[in-house]
């Protein structure tokens, strides 16, 4: 019997820049003296199975599917906060990258909310809107886990939230290059 460390089988959990997923089995392998115990996950928005060995839950930062009160916190800073972005192109990018791989449903945010400020004064190129629209798609996805419900009522909840700050998601047809 493996002790599944943090994780338990049926936990759902985040796998960073990739989303969602749910703790399938927990198992061991072993390579030459050593036993490695692993997490199987499955990917809910595409089927991907992932092993993630225990040591290395922290560095990939897998981490458990934000709480229904941290919602409220996403949607305040989403309305509210000021969101400072970078004029490099580069640099930007760069940061935003950065944000995206902490696992941090909060950085996400600030990475939407950036990229959205951004597209309002000037296009954005075509990186930053595959960025945005993975942001957007990370955000929405782990709420409607967390809140249990339709991905679409969570899409309404951050656009209404977006519009007080006269920010909007784009339109499939601003994706097209």
């Amino acid at each position: 019997m493996i002790s599944g460390g943090s994780f338990h089988i049926g936990d759902r959990v985040v796998y960073p820049n990739h989303g969602v997923g749910i703790i399938e089995q927990i198992s061991s392998r072993t390579v030459g003296e050593t036993v490695e115990n692993y997490y199987l996950l499955k990917i809910v928005s595409n089927s991907l199975k992932v092993m993630v060995p225990f040591h290395n839950v922290a560095n990939v930062g897998l981490r458990r599917v934000v709480k229904n009160g941290e919602v409220q916190k996403i949607l305040d800073f989403l309305t509210d906060a000021e969101c400072e972005s970078n004029a490099d192109w580069k640099n930007r990018f760069k940061e935003n990258s950065d944000r995206m791989r902490t696992g941090s449903l909060m950085d996400v945010a600030a990475v939407l909310k950036g990229l959205l400020l951004l597209n309002r004064s000037k296009p954005l190129s075509f990186r930053e809107k595959k960025m945005l629209e993975r942001a957007r798609y990370l955000l929405v996805s782990e709420l409607a886990m967390a809140k249990n419900c339709d991905e679409s009522r969570i899409h309404d909840m951050l656009s209404e939230a977006l519009a007080k700050v006269s920010l909007h998601f784009p339109e499939a047809s601003e994706f097209e290059v």
